[in-house]
C-alpha cells in the first residue's frame, strides 16, 4: 500500500464529469477518480473547510464516530475492475468495511485519516506525471484554489 494525497477535485469536459485527483506520497503517479457531483461536493466542502448549516451524510458519519468513540484509522483504496474502483475503512478496533473511494475520501478528509492505495490500483489506473510536466499539475492545482463546491451542483 502506498499512501496518497487528495490533490482536490475538477470536472472533466466535455463529459462533465467530476473527478477526485490523488497522488502519490513522494512519487510521480497521480490517481484520477471519477466521482458523483455530491460526492465532489462533499470532498470540496472538507478541503475548503466549508462548514453546511446542517451535517451533510460524511459530516453525520464523522459525528457518530466520534459518539461512540470509534476511531477511523485508514482509508485503502484496494481495487479497480472495469474501472470501477473499491475502497474499505478500517477502524481501529480491526474493522473493515467495504465503501466506495469518493465517500472514504470525503470521510477521510474530515476526520484526519490518511488515505493509502494498493501498489495494483497505482500500477494500472495511475499516470506517471514526470517532474518537466509538473507544470501542467501547477495549472490543475491553480483551478483547484479558484474552484467553489457551488460548481458541482447541479452536475
Amino acid at each position: 500500500m502506498r499512501e496518497v494525497d487528495v490533490i482536490g477535485v475538477r470536472v472533466e469536459m466535455p463529459s462533465n464529469q467530476p473527478i477526485v485527483l490523488l497522488r502519490e506520497s513522494g512519487g510521480e503517479r497521480y490517481l484520477p477518480i471519477w466521482i458523483g457531483a455530491v460526492e465532489a461536493t462533499a470532498i470540496a466542502f472538507a478541503q475548503q473547510g466549508v462548514t453546511p448549516p446542517r451535517p451533510l451524510t460524511h459530516d453525520l458519519m464523522k459525528n457518530v464516530l466520534e459518539a461512540t468513540g470509534q476511531q477511523l484509522d485508514e482509508v485503502r483504496i484496494t481495487d479497480v475492475r472495469d474501472g470501477v474502483f473499491y475502497a474499505e475503512l478500517v477502524f481501529a478496533g480491526g474493522q473493515e468495511v467495504s465503501a466506495r473511494p469518493s465517500d472514504s475520501i470525503a470521510l477521510a478528509l474530515r476526520t484526519g485519516t490518511r488515505i493509502v492505495c494498493a501498489e495494483g490500483v497505482l500500477d494500472e489506473a495511475g499516470l506517471a506525471v514526470p517532474a518537466e510536466q509538473e507544470d501542467e499539475v501547477e495549472a490543475f492545482r491553480e483551478f483547484l484554489d479558484h474552484v467553489s463546491p457551488e460548481d458541482f451542483e447541479g452536475q
